[in-house]
């Protein structure tokens, strides 16, 4: 366990020390720049500290974020404005619905190419073009679009940006999934006269699951990215993205940096669930991992 554990710790303290380094240099500018107003002349030894503990920083050091996240998570009730829980959740609910739609349009597609080869030469040149759209210049476009159809929700455009982004690894990763069955495993299930449902479902089903999964980790990370993207168009005042464009309007930093902290946090914890269910899951088919 120390031996796997020293290797990420070391890169951690590395990126610790290089923050709190790029933290000094930074932030020195307006420290100078003060005491030069003042007619006073600070050594490393004044202006250190002083870079350590400003209100509204260039880059906030890791121990103000640090503070700023836990005072938004703990420090706040469930159901404040200013609770990076309540926002985490606005989050996590347009995630999982963007998430629910990708997988859903991903695994039809590829069940689709895999049945139909004509899909396969019309759908899946379109569906790899689709992910060289900027997706900074589609979400206002699809914003606008909805308004145009009388949708008044924001949570559906948000989750169609997160569909959006997370759909295209569940395509491809089913795809290649749906196909790994080697023509003997397809020949040996003719032999037992299975049609295309029965050979869709005892073999090439099981077989894409490792793919899905694999693909289910990287999807759920773009979904939450499309969500807190789909927020900033969209005028939203609740949700981890509006808090970081709160944030950047009115020159809080701060505010910024743990709402950046926390859409990690939620992505982890994401990640971890996903990988709950697929143990879970290979648990249920007898798969050893």
């Amino acid at each position: 366990m120390t031996d796997r554990a020293l290797p990420v710790l070391s890169v951690l303290a590395a990126i610790i020390a290089l923050w709190y380094a790029a933290t000094i240099w930074m932030n020195a500018t307006w420290v100078f720049d003060q005491a030069e107003r003042a007619g006073q002349v600070v050594t490393w030894a004044e202006v250190i500290p002083q870079t350590m503990a400003q209100d509204r920083p260039l880059l906030p050091p890791p121990h103000q974020v640090a503070a700023e996240v836990w005072k938004g998570i703990a420090g706040q009730k469930v159901t404040s404005k200013r609770s990076l829980v309540y926002h985490g959740y606005v989050t996590f609910r347009g995630t999982m619905m963007g998430l629910t739609l990708g997988i859903v349009l991903g695994i039809a597609l590829a069940i689709s190419i895999v049945r139909f080869r004509v899909m396969e030469m019309s759908v899946m040149p379109w569906a790899i073009i689709s992910q060289t759209i900027p997706i900074v210049a589609l979400a206002p476009m699809i914003l606008t679009l909805s308004n145009q159809m009388g949708i008044d929700s924001r949570e559906v455009p948000k989750a169609i940006i997160s569909a959006y982004l997370s759909f295209f690894p569940v395509l491809v990763s089913m795809l290649k999934g749906l196909r790994s069955p080697d023509q003997m495993q397809l020949d040996l299930l003719k032999t037992y006269g299975a049609g295309e449902g029965a050979t869709f479902w005892k073999l090439r089903l099981p077989a894409s699951m490792p793919y899905f999964f694999a693909s289910l980790k990287v999807a759920v990370a773009a979904a939450l990215i499309g969500t807190i993207v789909g927020e900033l168009p969209t005028g939203a005042i609740e949700g981890l993205g509006a808090r970081m464009l709160i944030g950047s309007q009115f020159g809080e930093p701060l505010i910024m940096w743990s709402a950046l902290f926390a859409a990690a946090l939620l992505a982890g914890g994401l990640i971890v669930i996903v990988g709950g269910i697929e143990r879970f899951a290979n648990a249920r088919m007898g798969v050893r991992t």
